[in-house]
């Protein structure tokens, strides 16, 4: 019976090879006539009847009446909007909209979809959905805790007998903290966001590797976990410090994520496939579900209406598999503890 949906996984991976080549177009910001309305606007600070307050210039050259992210309301000035942004986006829409008319496709603007922003949001679906995504893995962390040291038997030193449970524990920080700066990225890009939500994906993705090698083949020895994890964490550590330090490569970053959640994908299908845990079917379930939803992440389309894409739809079909993953990660608790006990016995 494994044999058939692991041709299925193999098959998804063939899949993402192929998707992967065509997605990082960027036509948009090469316009000249979006490159002359962005040159207009820092000019005259309006792109057609709309002029924006971080174009206004006093005769020094200073922005007028102070800073000018100083001139917003205190909950927008964290953002701090400067000018070249601001004109970027109101001639973004504007060329969009021509577009629309003339029935042309939208296109990417230095990497990205145009998005519409609402309540000084960049991406107000994808922010929400991102701390829907913290709250569920917060509810799961934290239902798994009370489950491990209040609901099951500890040892006489009080710890506890599922020997994962610092694995998990340490899953559960860094995937609340990829969701958070995942929520701060999403409601203003700049670089920095850029880079701690990169980081932190990353971050997670390379534990949740470990996570996957030592639970499935049953690595419990302290020495033999450092071994495994040793590699990975000197590869995630090499990635992010380029990604910081070098280069802030997008496209190679979503390569190396991919290549990771692909990797942890094939190991918990095979395992699924050969063990017999009570709870493999929720563990089937996850993998497929993460598989798919991978897609939605490297074959994306434009936002519909300008807020939801296929990265927003993504944040979206992660909630259920979040609540799926940490109920298996419970079961998994309860059914080691069961059999440790047992043989005790």
């Amino acid at each position: 019976m494994a044999r058939s949906p692991l041709h299925l996984i193999l098959l998804f991976v063939w899949l993402l090879v192929l998707l992967m080549d065509g997605v990082y177009a960027s036509d948009g910001d090469a316009d000249p006539i979006y490159k002359t309305c962005v040159e207009q606007c820092e000019k005259t600070g309006c792109v057609g009847g709309k002029c924006s307050q971080q174009c206004k210039f006093s005769s020094d050259g200073k922005p007028e009446g102070g800073p000018w992210y100083l001139q917003e309301p205190l909950y927008l000035q964290w953002k701090q909007w400067d000018c070249r942004s601001d004109c970027r986006y109101h001639c973004m829409l504007a060329r969009e909209e021509e577009r629309e008319k003339l029935g042309g496709k939208p296109v990417k603007y230095h990497g990205k979809w145009l998005f519409r922003r609402a309540y000084g949001f960049q991406e107000p679906v994808s922010v929400a959905l991102s701390a829907l995504n913290l709250a569920f893995q917060f509810h799961g962390w934290v239902s798994f805790f009370i489950l491990i040291y209040y609901k099951l038997p500890l040892t006489p030193s009080k710890k506890t007998y599922y020997e994962y449970t610092g694995l998990w524990n340490i899953y559960g920080i860094l995937s609340m903290n990829s969701w958070f700066w995942s929520a701060v990225f999403h409601s203003r890009d700049v670089e920095l966001t850029e880079k701690l939500h990169c980081s932190s994906a990353v971050a997670l993705l390379g534990f949740s590797l470990i996570l996957a090698i030592q639970r499935a083949f049953s690595v419990r020895n302290e020495a033999s976990r450092v071994m495994v994890s040793t590699p990975v964490i000197a590869f995630v550590t090499t990635h992010i410090l380029y990604l910081n330090c070098y280069n802030l490569d997008y496209g190679l970053n979503i390569k190396v994520c991919v290549a990771m959640g692909v990797a942890q994908l094939l190991i918990w299908a095979v395992w699924a496939g050969v063990t017999h845990h009570p709870s493999w079917s929720k563990l089937w379930v996850a993998v497929v579900g993460g598989g798919l939803v991978m897609l939605l992440e490297i074959y994306d389309f434009p936002p519909y209406h300008g807020f939801v894409d296929s990265h927003a739809l993504w944040h979206a079909t992660t909630i259920p598999l979040t609540y799926l993953w940490w109920s298996f990660a419970k079961d998994d608790a309860e059914f080691r503890t069961s059999s440790f006990l047992k043989k005790a016995k």
